[in-house]
Formats: C-alpha cells, structure tokens, sequence
C-alpha cells in the first residue's frame, strides 16, 4: 500500500462523492476508482457501497479512514518539520556560557532574540569554564560558546571578538576603601596589601591573566589568597570578608549583600573580553542562524 491509496480513500471517504474527490485531487473520475477497487482488492475487504448519488463507507471503511487520516496528517508534519529544519526554523542548539557571561546585558538580549525569532528552536544553556567550554564545541556536545578567554588552540573553531568591559574591584563591604565617597575611582595600587580571591585560572585563564598583569603594571605582585571555581564564587568569599577581587563591571548587577563595588582608575584600564566561539563551517542551519544572529548584534567596533 502506498501513501497515495491512502490519499484517494481519504479524499472519497470525505467528499462521498467519487467525481467529486477526483475533481479534488486534480485526477480522472475512472483512474479513481480504478484505484479504490484495487485498495479493496489488496485488503480483500469492501471499503464503500454504492449509492445512485455517491458512495457511502462500510464498516470496515469507517475503521480504515480515522487511522488513514491520522497517518496522512503525520506525514505532512513530518515534511513541514523537515523543512523547517533544513531553513533553519526548528530544531535544537546547545549554547555555553562562563559564569559572568550572563550578567552582561549582550547575551540575554541575544537568547531572547532568538527565542522570540524561532520559537520552535530548543535553545539549551550550559554553563562551563573556557576549557571545558572549547572541549565541548570540538566533540560537539556543545554548539557555541560565549567566553571570556582567548583560545590557545583555536583550531577547526572560529573565535570572534564581541565586545569588551571595564573591570572593577570587589570588596567587603565593611572594607574601609569601601567606604570612600560614592563615585570615586580606586587606584589598583591601593590594594597592593589586600589578599586577592580570584575565578581559578584553568577556568579564565584569559580574566586571571590580565589581572595580574594590571597589578603588576601598578607596582605590585597580588597575594592569592585563594581562587574559586566560579566568579560568583569568588564574590561570596568576597561577602565573608575573605579578601578582594576584580571582576568585570556588568557583575554589579548581582547586588550581593556584603559586596561594594569601586571602579578602578588605572591608565591603560583592565578589560574583560566578551568572544564568541564555534565551529569553524558549521552545517547546522539552525546554528547559522544563531550565528548570523550574534554578528550582526555586535556593538560598532570601539563601543563599550
């Protein structure tokens, strides 16, 4: 049995009108029958009794049509889902992300974005350190990447700069620097004495590098009083009073009770990265799409 002799049962059954069905799928009044005699023969059951104005279903007719309309109906589903899926428009991509990445307002207007453009796309989120984020794209558990550190090894992988942020130090808040005028920036040198809590840098090797290159630059060699693996993390160590941090600005959003923030005034200015990684010619047409997205979000070069 084919597709098609289920097409013209179906198409007879409802309009109970042999010519009237033939006219409906563009066909011949005696091909029809022709065929729905041959679908009775191949089932060895009689499907429609005759009428002097159009058939009526017999039992087993009446069996066969509800199945034979559900199977119809799937199949064209299952074309619409494909072609949908081939323009892009369903399916499902996988996205990492580092844990400060969300804070910064990019990313969640990108997600919303896509999700409010392909609501049929499953959009899933992971969260991972760099490394284990790059890992992930190349076994392709994973199909992009928002990061915060450069890729030693971008090979097979497309790395792209989105954008960058100022960075800011993170104190208790009880700390007597906290305590200077709102508004006031904090040279890095005046933590010179202060144990520094850090995000691990197997994590974020890219954040950990530059901040201990900032403070180098202002005279002196950060005591690691301890690294998180998380930034989030570091700030609640930050809120027990542990030491300080650095971490990007957009992390002030967190308003973590018993954490001040202070901007930094240091020339040339500690940046976090904001990249976006994946698969050097990705096939996925809906990881394109996601793709075509993040590029053309990216702010004009030189804006924060």
């Amino acid at each position: 049995m084919e597709l098609r002799h289920l097409r013209y049962f179906v198409a007879v059954a409802e309009e109970k009108h042999v010519t009237r069905a033939a006219e409906r799928l563009g066909m011949q009044q005696p091909p029809l029958s022709q065929q729905i005699q041959a679908l009775e023969a191949e089932l060895d059951v009689q499907l429609f009794r005759r009428k002097p104005r159009g058939v009526e279903l017999t039992q087993a007719g009446e069996a066969l049509l509800a199945d034979a309309q559900v199977i119809l109906a799937r199949v064209e589903h299952a074309i619409a889902a494909t072609k949908r899926a081939a323009r892009g428009e369903q399916g499902r991509i996988t996205v990492g992300f580092t844990s400060s990445v969300p804070f910064h307002p990019f990313m969640p207007r990108i997600i919303r974005a896509f999700r409010d453009a392909f609501p049929l796309i499953s959009l899933v989120l992971e969260e991972g350190g760099t490394s284990e984020l790059v890992e992930a794209l190349r076994q392709e558990r994973i199909d992009t990447a928002f990061i915060r550190s450069p890729v030693a090894d971008p090979l097979g992988l497309e790395v792209r700069p989105v954008l960058e942020e100022e960075m800011v130090a993170a104190l208790p808040a009880a700390h007597p620097l906290a305590q200077r005028p709102e508004g006031e920036a904090l040279p890095l040198s005046a933590l010179a004495a202060e144990t520094f809590l850090l995000y691990r840098r197997p994590s974020g090797p890219g954040l950990y590098d530059s901040i201990l290159g900032g403070c180098h630059r202002a005279g002196f060699t950060p005591h690691v009083g301890q690294e998180a693996p998380r930034m989030v993390s570091t700030l609640n160590l930050v809120a027990a009073g542990l030491g300080v941090s650095i971490v990007p600005a957009s992390m002030r959003g967190l308003r973590m009770d018993g954490v001040a923030f202070s901007t930094l005034k240091d020339r040339p200015p500690l940046r976090a990265p904001l990249t976006f990684a994946h698969r050097r010619n990705e096939r996925s047409a809906v990881v394109r799409r996601f793709i075509d997205l993040v590029i053309k979000s990216v702010p004009p070069r030189g804006r924060r």
